[in-house]
């Protein structure tokens, strides 16, 4: 640990030195795993161009440093007047009473930092506590504001309490937090310092044009300019992989699954991840299995966007979201479904169906266009006995991940159990805590696909580091890597961290852990086909 605390007056040292020295020796100690490897400094030459006096980490390799005191007083500016924006009823009318009420009655009782997964998982380092930006964001703002939200002062140069360091600071701090919301959850009064963060994402996107690469540039904007924030476009999706999965279906199952594209008047318009597709097209593809058996009637689109559930903009920036979200409502609309079905996605759940209620227009209200998780439809086709399921071919050791945006956001909880007990031999294995109290993968927020510069390297060290050690502690008596043991991760952004983490790990070489959705398990069990789930791990 560092010798000394870092106080809130240290976040505007003049220093290139970082405020914060990660050891792998100060982190949070992981049960079962020999020795790791220690951190590796970044590069002299990222050093030169790049900012990393936070911690020695950086996502933001689209953002060099400032190389005038002008451009950085720009910066500072910039900074002053979105804050101030953040304060205006017509600026921010989606989320201001929340943000107000959550800057306003913090009595920094501290309950949240022992809720917090990265807190925890850093050895307790002051700055990685969830008030410690709201904290700062507190203080200049009562500094440089009036009570009715105006601004105050103007910058000066010499203002120990604001300067570039600040500013770059508090934006990095920004990117320290999953967004997970599981200290708002444990809050005594309620307050929100996960929306703080986001808030503060939103100021620097929509007044500084500042985000990660791959939530804006790579992103929103790729999203809405190709169809998808892969980069498929839509004669790649339909013209490769959807051909490609059907005739995986046709060879591993004997069946020749049409999978419905741009049907009219459907019941059911089904949009996956489109990462899905990519990186494990046997989620997709098990849908299209599970559907065509169940007799469902839907759904894909091949429209740029209607193929893509993603939604980054939930991440740091209403506009981008509601770019997004309303190009997909958009789609639906025209194809006359009754409602959106979202796949395997967390975070699309909460951009589709929690979200986007607070920014869309009425006509886009839920009564008119219900968006719902595929959940729960999981369960009604299961207990239907429409399937001929056959449990024992599910015989290894399970546990379930509670991907945040769908349980502790949605609530969803209870019909994902209800499949595992019904589709799988051996009793579900919870981890602990589990449900609406889970801790977050380690990769939301954006951070599963943030790998600038030596970011990769913070997450697989910290943020995924507490899911590392639930998942060991869950299978502690079964590790022996004879025993076959599973990781349901109902969420693509879950599974890209996942996959980030017991790679890194060794948890499949040394354990055998696998991961993988709920769905293909469902499949997996019918026994009027051959076995479909395929137990390899994939870089």
């Amino acid at each position: 640990m560092n010798k000394k605390p870092i106080d809130f007056k240290d976040i505007a040292r003049l220093t290139d030195e970082p405020l914060v020295t990660l050891k792998v020796e100060d982190l949070m100690k992981l049960p079962y795993l020999e020795e790791e490897p220690p951190f590796e400094p970044a590069p002299k030459k990222w050093l030169e161009t790049y900012d990393f006096s936070l911690d020695g980490h950086t996502p933001f390799d689209v953002f060099p440093t400032p190389k005038t005191q002008e451009e950085k007083e720009r910066f500072v500016f910039g900074f002053l007047s979105g804050l101030e924006k953040l304060f205006n009823p017509q600026a921010n009318w989606t989320f201001l009473k929340i943000f107000k009420l959550t800057m306003d009655y913090c009595v920094k009782c501290q309950t949240c930092s022992e809720s917090c997964h990265i807190y925890l998982a850093s050895g307790r380092q002051e700055i990685y506590r969830p008030t410690f930006r709201s904290e700062i964001l507190r203080r200049l703002y009562k500094r440089y504001f009036t009570p009715s939200g105006k601004l105050l002062k103007s910058f000066v140069g010499a203002d120990v309490e604001l300067n570039y360091k600040t500013v770059r600071r508090l934006l990095e701090l920004a990117y320290r937090c999953n967004v997970c919301r599981r200290c708002a959850l444990y809050c005594p009064v309620g307050v929100d310092n996960a929306l703080i963060t986001r808030e503060i994402r939103k100021l620097f996107s929509q007044e500084l044009g500042i985000a990660p690469l791959e939530l804006l540039k790579k992103g929103t904007r790729q999203h809405l300019q190709v169809g998808s924030s892969t980069g498929m476009k839509p004669v790649a999706f339909t013209g490769q992989f959807i051909e490609f999965i059907e005739d995986e279906i046709a060879e591993r199952t004997g069946k020749k699954i049409k999978i419905p594209m741009d049907k009219k008047g459907a019941d059911i318009l089904l949009i996956h991840n489109a990462g899905e597709f990519i990186a494990w097209p046997d989620n997709p593809a098990a849908f299209a299995i599970l559907f065509d058996a169940a007799g469902i009637n839907y759904t894909l689109s091949s429209e740029p966007l209607g193929y893509d559930v993603v939604n980054y903009g939930l991440w740091f920036d209403d506009i981008e979201a509601t770019r997004v979200g309303l190009k997909h409502l958009m789609i639906a609309k025209e194809l006359g479904v009754k409602k959106i079905v979202i796949g395997e996605c967390g975070h699309a759940h909460k951009a589709m169906c929690v979200i986007l209620d607070r920014v869309l227009p009425g006509d886009f209200a839920l009564p008119q266009l219900p968006r719902e998780s595929c959940f729960p439809l999981f369960w009604d086709i299961v207990k239907s006995g429409r399937l001929k399921l056959d449990p024992s071919r599910n015989n290894f050791h399970i546990t379930f991940h509670d991907s945040c945006n769908v349980a502790r956001l949605m609530g969803i909880v209870k019909p994902q159990r209800n499949v595992v007990k019904a589709v799988c031999a051996k009793p579900l294995r919870e981890m602990t805590p589990n449900g609406t109290m889970n801790y977050c993968c380690g990769g939301g927020s954006g951070f599963a696909i943030m790998n600038s510069l030596n970011f990769p390297q913070f997450r697989k060290k910290l943020t995924e580091r507490m899911k590392v050690k639930q998942i060991l502690e869950v299978f502690k008596d079964v590790l022996d890597p004879k025993e076959k043991k599973y990781v349901i991760a109902a969420c693509s952004n879950c599974k890209g961290a996942l996959r980030d983490a017991i790679g890194h790990y060794g948890l499949w070489e040394r354990h055998n852990i696998l991961y993988g959705g709920l769905v293909e398990l469902i499949v997996n069990a019918m026994v009027d086909i051959p076995p479909f789930l395929k137990w390899e791990f994939e870089e």
